[in-house]
């Protein structure tokens, strides 16, 4: 039966008294870090055609799926997905919940309504997740018909907030 042998590394261990002696150099800094996000070919798109008021997907060409929020590969069979197409901004509520308490733990009177929107043009029907307005929490119902709302364009800043909200569509 071998032992491991335990080998003696050369060097001397440190202790917190070596440093308040200041018998090892060292220094203290506040580093300038900054950091930026890149949101890549397909984001970067989608964020500045919200900028300008519109909806962009992108269809695979070998599925035929469209989707929204673009992306660059198809999750369904891994081929590009580089055919760029404007939606409209209507769709149909998926699901959705009443919220009584908001994100940063504020009680609420009345409810925030967060929704999935299966965006119109989307094959599968594909949603994104947005805020329901202009409607009585009791009337929500899955399979509303809704459309955006749009902040004005001098307020937009090429972000999801750049839609206020989905409103039912007024039919008639």
């Amino acid at each position: 039966m071998m032992t491991a042998q335990i080998k003696e590394f050369p060097g001397v261990g440190l202790r917190e008294s070596d440093f308040e002696q200041r018998k090892v150099l060292y220094t203290e800094w506040v580093p300038n870090a900054r950091y930026a996000w890149d949101a890549g070919v397909a984001i970067g798109r989608y964020l500045a055609e919200l900028k300008e008021g519109r909806l962009i997907g992108v269809r695979c060409r070998h599925c035929r799926r469209t989707v929204i929020p673009p992306r660059v590969f198809c999750e369904w069979c891994f081929r590009p997905m580089d055919e760029w197409v404007p939606l409209p901004d209507t769709g149909t509520v998926n699901t959705f919940s009443l919220c009584y308490v908001t994100w940063d733990m504020r009680r609420l009177t009345e409810p925030e309504i967060p929704a999935v929107i299966d965006i119109d043009g989307t094959h599968p029907p594909v949603g994104i997740l947005h805020l329901l307005g202009e409607v009585e929490p009791q009337a929500v119902q899955i399979g509303m018909r809704v459309q955006a709302v749009w902040k004005p364009p001098e307020e937009r800043t090429g972000s999801i907030l750049d839609i206020r909200y989905f409103r039912p569509v007024r039919e008639g």
